[in-house]
């Protein structure tokens, strides 16, 4: 196929005919093994070292979502990447931040955008959000085989739903399980302590403005206690990725924008190390 392909300058036949609004779909019957989970691993023993991108946390605010990350991928106990990003736009209104394996993650992320934009080219609409999130929830199933030797990826998933006029996050499991979460949500190893943060500090009159301070209080308590996860880096001037996605669409804060968020968190932390405090009742 490839040489006939040389030869004669045209894709094969194949290629040409209209199918499957779904990439994914395409690819498992043509090119399979051009996708993350259908690839074979030479067996070994023991855990697979690679590169894990670690916290993801997202805050819906009335009128858009905000989904933020750190920026440190880590290997074992060594800072593999002190500047990884970890948040990407899906496509207009809606982004992925990955946790877990990043390679994999990453190569994941490429084919869910171009999953989407397949859709709407051949469709000529956009997937509803429902929609979106349920491709997404397909795309990580079938990576279970590589979950289940160390090589696992588990986004969260945030977008704008223009049916409805709101941000909604969902969140997943290595099997693909996929579940709404309401007002915030944080994945990957230092969740537990950033959704404890934002469990205290979320409110649901939320202006963009809170929620994007809400998502670096919640990223630096996280670093606070986990080491996988990078604070804000004044010296190196690396900063958590922000994104905003309203019925504007997406928005990706500038850096200038971020440092000054992560500035002045630093400077009240100097006052009050442990962060701002919720009230008692």
């Amino acid at each position: 196929m490839e040489a006939n392909t040389r030869s004669t300058g045209r894709l094969p036949a194949a290629f040409l005919t209209p199918g499957s609004s779904s990439f994914m779909d395409f690819l498992s019957d043509h090119q399979p093994e051009m996708l993350p989970g259908k690839r074979q691993l030479h067996p070994t023993k023991g855990v697979i070292e690679a590169p894990h991108g670690t916290t993801i946390v997202s805050a819906t605010f009335p009128g858009g979502v905000v989904l933020a990350g750190d920026r440190r991928a880590t290997m074992g106990n060594v800072i593999a990447q002190r500047d990884i990003e970890k948040v990407f736009p899906a496509d207009e209104y809606s982004a992925v931040g990955i946790a877990g394996t990043a390679g994999l993650a990453v190569e994941m992320v490429k084919l869910f955008q171009l999953e989407l934009e397949h859709f709407e080219k051949v469709e000529g609409a956009q997937l509803s959000l429902e929609g979106k999130a349920n491709r997404l929830s397909t795309m990580i199933r079938s990576n279970l085989g590589m979950a289940m030797q160390g090589l696992a990826v588990v986004p969260l998933f945030a977008g704008y739903d223009v049916d409805r006029g709101k941000g909604r996050i969902f969140s997943y499991d290595v099997t693909g399980g996929r579940t709404e979460e309401r007002g915030f949500a944080a994945t990957g190893s230092g969740s537990v302590f950033a959704r404890g943060a934002m469990k205290k500090l979320f409110r649901e009159d939320l202006t963009e403005d809170d929620a994007t301070t809400l998502a670096v209080q919640s990223l630096y308590d996280a670093a606070d206690d986990d080491s996988a996860t990078g604070g804000p880096d004044i010296a190196r001037r690396i900063y958590p990725i922000i994104t905003v996605i309203t019925e504007d669409g997406f928005r990706r804060l500038t850096e200038d924008e971020t440092a000054q968020i992560a500035r002045t968190v630093l400077d009240r932390r100097l006052e009050r190390p442990d962060g701002p405090r919720a009230a008692l009742l």
